[in-house]
């Protein structure tokens, strides 16, 4: 029986266009008419877009990646948030006025940004109904995209599977079957604080990684054999910056989001390494009735700081959110990596496909063993 292959996407704002540059490089070694060589697709936050947007051309892996390479290449950030200089006074008042009303007075989610410019770019792009058939057809046996519930702190993933796929409950972590929405893809998405967070079934919920303490138990519990990863965890400067004062509030909120959208990823994938080196040592007839197996994975993950490519194109920000960055103490030259989880704009977003690209060719040898490809 070949293997179940999973493609999980990592979370990290318009930092995920990187994801699609990797995909660019992989879907150049298949038919034209080929499905996803994935049978299982998860994605958080920004990747769960990406995810849920494959899997409604899971029948033709070149149209699904092409579609989002389209819709990358020439985003902007008033496709994802209002950008305007109107638009974001008049949601900075709204937000203003809510904080001297009671609770009850308004239903209005506290944000940094309005997203409802995303709400409408997902309404016109997905396709939702096509997942359900992409199942029932055999080319997918699974997407799931994962929140996090902020009533009852658990990491939830929400999943659309074939009907042998049963809800899984861990500690501080489910499944739960559902009929994916674009609500769940903002829910998944919604950064804290940056963006509104999602009522879902009576419960609020936010950006997917925040209490996503085994990002890789998804694919597992959705019967993958293999996972692949595209990690949006970047490297830093080698040297590290002496300070001559306290880090701005700008340099640790960047700080934070780095260790949302990271630190859980690269912990799993530690933890599903050890576990692999030690089922190797057990004999194979001793490991009948152990609820665990090997599983084989590959990561990708960018060569460059992100934040340093993210600096070059910080100008190509609109004018009112240049001027909110500034007033946060954010600039093309400081040490905070906010700018790069928000500069939705077309050159910043080409460059990173540009190496994701690349850096799936540098692994090339890697991937097609990991896929056997010719």
């Amino acid at each position: 029986m070949p293997s179940k292959i999973a493609l999980v996407l990592g979370g990290g704002g318009a930092r995920a266009a990187y994801q699609i540059g990797v995909l660019k490089a992989i879907v150049q070694f298949y038919p034209r008419n080929h499905g996803v060589p994935f049978k299982i697709i998860c994605g958080t936050s920004a990747g769960a877009i990406n995810a849920t947007s494959l899997a409604t051309h899971a029948t033709c892996f070149h149209l699904g990646v092409r579609k989002l390479e389209w819709v990358w290449r020439n985003i902007q950030a008033q496709k994802v948030y209002q950008a305007s200089i109107g638009g974001v006074l008049s949601h900075l008042g709204k937000m203003a006025l809510k904080r001297v009303q009671s609770d009850g007075a308004s239903n209005n989610a506290g944000s940094l940004f309005n997203s409802d410019p995303l709400r409408q770019l997902l309404n016109s792009l997905i396709s939702f109904d096509r997942i359900g058939r992409n199942i029932s057809n055999g080319s997918l046996d699974a997407v799931s995209l994962d929140a996090s519930s902020y009533n009852s702190s658990r990491s939830v993933s929400f999943f659309q599977g074939n009907p042998l796929i049963e809800n899984w409950y861990r500690s501080r972590r489910c499944g739960q079957r559902t009929r994916l929405n674009t609500d769940h893809l903002l829910a998944s998405s919604a950064i804290p604080m940056v963006f509104p967070s999602i009522s879902l079934n009576r419960e609020y919920y936010g950006d997917g990684s925040v209490h996503q303490l085994a990002p890789l138990s998804s694919p597992i519990h959705l019967g993958a054999d293999k996972i692949m990863v595209i990690n949006l965890d970047s490297p830093h400067k080698a040297q590290p910056k002496e300070l001559d004062h306290h880090p701005k509030t700008a340099t640790i909120a960047g700080h934070l989001l780095d260790t949302i959208f990271s630190d859980t990823l690269n912990s799993d994938l530690e933890r599903l390494e050890r576990i692999n080196s030690t089922l190797a040592l057990i004999p194979e007839e001793s490991r009948q009735g152990l609820p665990l197996k090997h599983i084989d994975t590959l990561v990708i993950k960018p060569s460059e700081d992100l934040s340093a490519i993210a600096s070059r194109y910080f100008e190509d920000m609109p004018l009112a959110i240049k001027v909110m960055m500034r007033f946060l103490g954010i600039n093309q030259h400081s040490e905070s990596s906010i700018g790069s989880y928000l500069l939705f704009e077309r050159g910043y977003c080409s460059a990173l496909i540009e190496l994701g690209y690349e850096d799936a060719m540098c692994q090339i040898d890697e991937i097609k063993q990991f896929f056997n490809l010719e």
